[in-house]
């Protein structure tokens, strides 16, 4: 069971949360997975969803890029959750640190998941911490990205169905570092 940290209405009217807890526990339309390119769920996170969701996650995934292409920063694919409490699986891509343009290309990562969700009229989406973990993307830089994102997307898109946005985050550092990021950016 997820626990609220802190929760922020943003001016758009959209809420934006921090949780800490299980991703692939969370009761929501959408969880996002931070995946690679070939969607080849192996270790860290994407590793958890397919043992936690079924093999079928993996399958769904597979036919995706034999029929898209390889996801990128601007094109996360779509499956469903297998037997996960969400409904769908976001697959979005971050960069990997070194890769060279990683701030872009995060903030990318983040922007399409949140317009895919819009575009399929998704009212609630739970985020990890794209990009660092296995792919060294510095925490306290990705977190005030990420944030920075969401702010933007919800004052570019007032009246989306997506209502509420939230960060489910296990670990204790990643959970402080966004819990700071919230008090830098929306102060009491």
């Amino acid at each position: 069971m997820s626990r609220l940290i802190v929760s922020r209405q943003l001016p758009s009217g959209h809420t934006l949360a921090l949780y800490q807890g299980d991703l692939t526990e969370e009761q929501v339309d959408a969880i996002v997975n931070a995946a690679n390119a070939q969607l080849a769920h192996g270790g860290g996170l994407a590793g958890a969803i397919v043992r936690r969701g079924g093999q079928e996650i993996q399958e769904e995934s597979t036919a995706w890029v034999q029929q898209h292409g390889p996801a990128g920063h601007e094109k996360p694919a779509l499956t469903g959750a297998g037997r996960l409490p969400a409904r769908w699986i976001i697959h979005a891509v971050g960069p990997v640190w070194g890769s060279g343009d990683e701030d872009r290309k995060l903030r990318a990562a983040y922007t399409s998941a949140l317009q895919l969700a819009h575009e399929r009229g998704f009212t609630t989406i739970a985020f990890p911490s794209i990009s660092t973990g296995i792919f060294g993307f510095p925490v306290e830089r990705a977190a005030a990205i990420a944030v920075q994102a969401i702010v933007d997307f919800c004052a570019a898109h007032p009246h989306s169905p997506l209502r509420e946005i939230r960060f489910t985050l296990i670990d204790d550092a990643t959970v402080e570092v966004f819990r700071a990021e919230f008090a830098r950016r929306f102060p009491t």
